[in-house]
């Protein structure tokens, strides 16, 4: 795929959602990196349900302490791997307090420090909470990318790597955001809906089902 292609895909994502954002809800970075933590392996849709009850009675590191490890997985029991979750936000909790003042840092080193956090999850953060022109290749990005052509990669980094050369640079800080719910909503994985998409005539992938035709 050439970059004046990848361009005018942007452009068309741009101007279809010119504000995009995560559907994770949160009001902080902390909440947004607790939020971030458990929806590994489960939907942002779980996760809102969660934090829509936990952010109320504890939305801090001091708070989550004060919970307890039990207390939060009481909170958090519906989301997959709650057990571990509730480990890693606690401990990341002591170190918030202990090492930035209870603030979440903004530098990729010392969120990848943080237990539970991995380079997607930093990324995330990165991005969302403080601007940075980050991408976050999960899933549905990694096939996006790998369909479309837009960036082709084996792993994820490989194809974090790639987006993060070849993005036209207005577009790079929404990327992220764009990519992830045309994957979640129209590039799926078993039926992709390009009969209503709108790059279906820049997109690469072979076995895309046709444009419907008004008649």
């Amino acid at each position: 795929m050439n970059q004046e292609t990848r361009r005018i895909i942007f452009k068309r994502l741009q101007a279809a959602n010119p504000a995009p954002a995560t559907e994770l809800r949160y009001s902080t970075p902390f909440e947004l990196l607790v939020a971030v933590i458990l929806s590994a392996q489960a939907t942002d849709k779980m996760v809102n349900r969660v934090t829509a009850e936990l952010f109320p009675l504890a939305n801090t590191p001091q708070a989550i302490l004060a919970l307890g490890e039990d207390g939060l997985k009481h909170h958090i029991r519906t989301i997959g791997l709650f057990n571990s979750k509730a480990g890693n936000i606690i401990k990341t909790c002591v170190i918030l307090l202990e090492e930035h003042q209870g603030q979440v840092p903004a530098d990729r080193e010392s969120l990848e420090r943080l237990p539970g956090v991995g380079r997607k999850t930093a990324n995330v953060v990165l991005n969302t909470a403080f601007g940075q022109p980050t991408i976050a290749v999960d899933t549905h990005i990694f096939r996006v990318c790998n369909r479309t052509r837009i960036a082709p990669g084996r792993t994820t980094l490989e194809v974090e790597r790639k987006l993060l050369r070849c993005v036209p640079r207005p577009f790079l800080k929404d990327a992220h955001h764009w990519l992830i719910l045309h994957g979640r909503y129209l590039c799926t994985a078993r039926r992709p809906k390009c009969q209503t998409c709108l790059i279906q005539d820049l997109c690469e992938f072979q076995d895309k089902t046709p444009k419907l035709i008004p008649g």
